[in-house]
């Protein structure tokens, strides 16, 4: 089967919504752990205002303090372009010798209320900006990339059409981003919609690469990555330990865990360049700095049994 690539967002989306703040050594730590395991790219940061998400007030120190790597994608999530100038801001520290952000990573939202409380925007004026950090990241020679958010479900007005995602998705496609995203922002996707939305997604821009971004609020989350990748999404992402969740969705819960993709992942045949057991050595370095178990399924039951009685090998 084809291998899949593996977008760890356990430092941005995983650590935003948290009440236990991590330094920003300990992000560092994370994110270089993550790359020791194989991860190839990450979101490391949100330029956001840090009033409204203090979790990511540190976004440029952590960007200063990465590893300098050539075959590592840095992303940097960012709402307008006051945080797109920000992330191209960052290239001024490899004068220094120092890591900068490699991709954009703008995000346009399915439903107008969601688009406000979110980004004080409409859902159209997400997708006309999110538009414009692509045309600005590419004329600055950067790479950007576009997450469809709340594809499948608003915490305010309910179901999304199908119709309104995949316009969106023709729009966006318009700007010529690296890759367009659909996220199930609060958990409400199932297998049978998500491979639906997926595959009306790639049928209609086929030229642009598809991402798929998974919260397992409802328990389907492991199922609706199985569902997008079937569909053709060539890239999931996922948080380590379970980690993560939308600070202006009510009861969003984390991202689907990595080492739980990974294992599913691996018992399917599909190759993801990424160590299940690495991944599920972070997942406990991180339980350790929350001071509690993460939602992940793996980091409590372990890995496929080794035999000779032992039921909690990795």
């Amino acid at each position: 089967m084809a291998p899949v690539e593996i977008v760890e967002v356990g430092p941005r989306d995983g650590l935003q919504n948290e009440k236990v703040l991590f330094s920003t050594g300990d992000k560092l730590t994370m994110i270089t752990r993550a790359i020791d395991a194989g991860v190839r790219r990450l979101e490391v940061a949100s330029f956001v205002h840090p009033k409204r998400v203090p979790q990511m007030a540190d976004a440029e120190d952590v960007v200063a303090g990465l590893p300098v790597r050539d075959d590592v994608t840095y992303i940097g999530l960012v709402l307008n372009k006051r945080g797109a100038l920000r992330g191209l801001a960052t290239r001024e520290n490899t004068a220094a010798g120092k890591a900068a952000i490699d991709e954009l990573g703008a995000v346009a939202i399915a439903s107008d209320t969601f688009a406000d409380r979110n980004q004080g925007q409409t859902s159209d004026e997400s997708v006309a900006v999110s538009a414009d950090i692509v045309r600005l990241a590419r004329a600055e020679g950067m790479s950007a990339q576009v997450t469809l958010s709340a594809a499948f479900g608003c915490p305010f007005e309910g179901r999304v059409d199908p119709a309104r995602v995949v316009d969106m998705a023709k729009r966006i496609a318009e700007c010529d981003p690296r890759e367009i995203a659909l996220a199930d922002t609060i958990g409400v996707g199932s297998p049978r919609r998500v491979g639906d939305l997926v595959a009306a997604v790639r049928d209609a821009v086929p030229h642009i690469p598809l991402r798929a971004h998974f919260h397992n609020t409802r328990g389907t989350g492991i199922a609706n990555a199985w569902a997008a990748y079937r569909a053709g999404a060539v890239t999931l992402d996922a948080s380590v330990g379970g980690l993560g969740g939308c600070p202006f969705a009510p009861k969003a819960t984390g991202n689907i865990a990595t080492e739980d993709l990974l294992y599913m992942l691996e018992e399917s045949g599909v190759e993801s360049g990424v160590s299940l057991d690495a991944m599920l050595d972070l997942a406990h370095w991180v339980e350790d700095r929350l001071g509690r178990p993460t939602p992940s399924a793996l980091s409590q039951a372990g890995g496929f049994p080794t035999g000779a009685g032992d039921q909690s090998a990795a």
